[in-house]
């Protein structure tokens, strides 16, 4: 009987290990080099990024950042100052990807202007990752607009595909944007008492956020499929990254590169429902797989007081 009682307990204990290893989370950041709203200093944004660079690599977390490299000019020349922030990525082992030149919103311009502004937007970030052994492949739709409808979207996948790039869907968005502004508005009062309360309440909204989407996870795919967060490389996750890291890791989650997210099969389901939205790719799959569309009802809503309510 204590026999059985033993092999009973490391069984159980070796299907929770198995159970913990199952979730796996690729954290990729937008809008590179920085994104900053009231406080532009080269030193603020050189520190913003050594904070973001540092956390990654001390909790050994694989990351790829998605450049505008329209902030890389002033005046028509290149910043080298910007330039070093990218190079800042580039040291640590990080990736680099294209994020279009100037951020714009395929849903509003035309197929060429778009394609055109991916092109310029690969010019100084595909020679440093050549200087750095890095690949220089992956692509994310600013708003994540894929295409209003399914020619403009097949299109697109085209052109990327034409020129060697591959799409980097997302699949949780918290938000971020929203609680940095106002992180960077207290800091600029001087109100740590403020920057407390944002943080704090980004931190909850995240936690919320990623139930949302395990849970949509679970309905439409019946487990919980490789994920990618999207958040930007502003000055609350040059202070928080860490604890978002931790909220992952207390959820047995392990973190991956773009390419091994890439590989979950879930990635390859097509897309068949299109509209004016920059949603997470779980939305849409919920909405072309035929899930219940009622689901999309409880992705939780941003604090009043962010939202400026």
């Amino acid at each position: 009987m204590k026999k059985l009682y033993t092999f009973c307990l490391l069984l159980f204990f070796a299907n929770t290990f198995l159970h913990a290893q199952i979730k796996k989370v690729c954290v990729t950041i937008d809008d590179l080099p920085t994104v900053v709203y009231h406080v532009a200093s080269e030193e603020y944004k050189l520190e913003l990024t050594k904070n973001i660079v540092k956390t990654l690599k001390k909790n050994r977390v694989p990351a790829i950042g998605f450049v505008n490299e329209v902030k890389l000019y002033e005046n028509g020349n290149v910043s080298q100052e910007e330039v070093n922030l990218l190079e800042t990525w580039l040291k640590d082992g990080l990736e680099l990807g294209n994020h279009t030149y100037s951020h714009l919103s395929y849903h509003n311009t035309s197929f060429i202007a778009f394609t055109d502004n991916i092109i310029e937007g690969e010019k100084i970030d595909k020679e440093l990752a050549k200087k750095y052994n890095t690949e220089y492949k992956y692509f994310r739709h600013p708003f994540l607009n894929i295409g209003k409808t399914k020619d403009a979207a097949d299109s697109l996948t085209q052109f990327l595909k034409e020129h060697h790039y591959i799409a980097s869907p997302v699949t949780i968005d918290n938000q971020d944007y929203l609680f940095a502004q106002k992180y960077e508005q207290a800091l600029l009062k001087e109100d740590k008492d403020e920057m407390e309360k944002v943080a704090n309440a980004y931190l909850e909204h995240t936690k919320k956020k990623i139930d949302y989407y395990e849970m949509l996870s679970e309905k439409t795919f019946k487990r919980q499929i490789a994920q990618t967060l999207l958040i930007h490389a502003n000055k609350l996750n040059a202070d928080y990254l860490a604890d978002i890291i931790k909220i992952f890791e207390k959820r047995d989650y392990l973190f991956i590169s773009q390419t091994e997210v890439l590989k979950d099969k879930a990635y390859s389901e097509p897309i068949t429902k299109y509209g004016p939205w920059g949603i997470s790719w779980l939305e849409r799959w919920v909405m072309s797989k035929g899930t219940n569309k009622n689901l999309l009802k409880l992705n939780p809503e941003v604090p009043a007081f962010i939202a400026g309510e």
